[in-house]
């Protein structure tokens, strides 16, 4: 905590990351988050999401909360206005998807390809296929090879429950296109590396172009909103958060988060199953105070 500025006392936007922080482990928008999210609009304060979610992924959420800011989806690799027109995408070069997906296959994770609204996976009903088809609410198409497939990549997801697996792939991966990674927590900083690459969730590794990651998401809206970066706040669970909470002005992690993301956060809230996210809102955000009987492990502020 000691090599963090201290928290902005001011916040015009919240940007919350979606699965393991806005929704449920059931990836359930809970009633306090939704009432968390007007309350925030209420007080004059902007909201929107980023996501490794496909743009179909976050249609639901978007709805239901009438957001009108815009979002990111694939950690940045596409932001779209409220309507879901394109705004900026950031695609991974052909030879670099060819070497990625060579990678992630050489350390024995199932590999997953996102172009735009496409999925292709080499299996139907492989490792956490049909969980992510829910969630996303639409089908993978499955090919036997993805050659022809890497012109127009913006993501690749490197998937398995061998989580030490998961682990190497990634540091791997940042090590041969030389990423910088910060606060030990995996994830990588946005300037000088040639891709972007952290766990999104404990069994997926996401690999974006390097423009596509939250912290470039954090000074993109910056720049579409007029909002300076010290006026932005924060609220994720994964080492691919972690670029986004240094980036921003008031950043929080989750009660879920591990303890190397949860010391990248000004602020630590209860978990996704313990509506952390509307617990963050009104304690953080909104500056309603923490409730003396919660323990002061939660809460955790900058000592500069």
């Amino acid at each position: 905590m000691s090599n963090l500025p201290s928290p902005s006392s001011k916040v015009s936007l919240l940007l919350a990351d979606v699965d393991g922080t806005l929704v449920t482990k059931e990836k359930i928008l809970t009633d306090r988050a939704r009432a968390a999210v007007q309350k925030l609009q209420d007080a004059g304060i902007r909201f929107t999401i980023t996501s490794g979610r496909p743009p179909l992924g976050m249609k639901m959420i978007v709805e239901t909360l009438e957001l009108t800011e815009p979002i990111a989806a694939f950690n940045g690799g596409l932001f779209l206005d409220r309507d879901f027109s394109m705004l900026d995408e950031n695609v991974l070069p052909t030879a670099t998807a060819q070497t990625i997906a060579k990678m992630i296959t050489d350390h024995h994770l199932d590999v997953w390809i996102y172009r735009g609204s496409e999925w292709f996976v080499h299996e139907r009903h492989g490792p956490h296929v049909d969980r992510e088809e829910w969630t996303v609410k639409f089908s993978p198409t499955v090919v036997a090879s993805f050659d022809n497939l890497f012109d127009n990549v913006v993501k690749i997801v490197g998937v398995s429950d061998d989580l030490e697996a998961i682990t190497k792939c990634e540091a791997d991966v940042q090590q041969a296109f030389s990423q910088q990674v910060c606060c030990q927590a995996g994830a990588s900083s946005s300037g000088g590396e040639q891709v972007s690459a952290a766990r999104s969730q404990p069994y997926y590794l996401d690999v974006t172009h390097p423009r596509a990651n939250k912290g470039a998401v954090v000074d993109r809206l910056s720049q579409l909103l007029g909002i300076p970066r010290e006026e932005i706040a924060t609220i994720g669970d994964m080492p691919n958060d972690v670029p986004m909470f240094e980036r921003s002005g008031l950043s929080i992690a989750m009660g879920n988060a591990s303890v190397e993301v949860q010391q990248c956060a000004h602020y630590v809230t209860t978990s996704y199953e313990e509506e952390g996210f509307a617990n963050a809102v009104e304690w953080f955000i909104l500056g309603n105070g923490k409730p003396a009987e919660l323990s002061s492990s939660y809460l955790q502020q900058s000592t500069v």
